[in-house]
């Protein structure tokens, strides 16, 4: 389905344009894994395809479902819930997102590490900024450059980038000085940046 607004108010078509769920909240996110997250009455919620609500509006904010978990802030603290509206890892973090290949970039201490599904820390929250992991690898920013971690928190490629991106289908774009150009996983360029 995709969003629709309407007089200020949002809700779904289907791929006809015709209106599956009537445009009546405040905000809304596309649908994932079966389920939306809707803001109602300054609260973030969860629908599932038929406009039901299955998880109460009680979140300052609330993402996406992705790999079974959402990011949802409370009391100015990010956590996880279930599909089921179960909150599984306590809000505790100071920003969250998805989760990719079964961790999740989140910032602890003014800093960016990476926890598992169970809320453990696997790799130590060290980083000035973080993307999640994409094909093993997932750029993080330290003294101001970027590199490329493994899912262990080894550094596979050095940080020396001012810019960079996820990798897609074994490369990724990356950025020195003004000029881009793409690297491989082993950080090796496979086009020189150029303008």
């Amino acid at each position: 389905m995709a969003t629709i607004k309407q007089k200020g108010k949002w809700g779904y078509i289907d791929k006809l344009g015709k209106t599956i769920i009537a445009p009546q909240y405040q905000e809304v996110l596309r649908f994932s894994e079966g389920l939306a997250s809707v803001k109602s009455d300054d609260k973030w919620g969860y629908i599932d395809k038929s406009g039901k609500m299955v998880i109460a509006p009680q979140y300052e904010m609330a993402y996406q479902h992705v790999e079974g978990l959402a990011a949802v802030k409370q009391d100015g603290k990010w956590g996880f819930v279930d599909t089921m509206g179960k909150m599984v890892i306590a809000p505790q973090f100071q920003e969250a997102y998805g989760f990719s290949e079964g961790l999740v970039d989140v910032k602890a201490g003014g800093k960016w590490g990476y926890i598992d599904k169970s809320g453990k820390m696997v790799i130590a929250a060290t980083y000035d900024a973080a993307h999640a992991h994409r094909e093993g690898l997932a750029g993080v920013k330290q003294g101001g450059k970027w590199g490329y971690i493994d899912k262990s928190g080894a550094m596979v490629v050095s940080p020396q980038f001012d810019e960079a991106y996820s990798f897609y289908e074994g490369l990724v774009e990356v950025r020195v000085g003004k000029k881009w150009g793409y690297i491989d996983q082993t950080g090796k360029y496979v086009w020189a940046p150029t303008k």
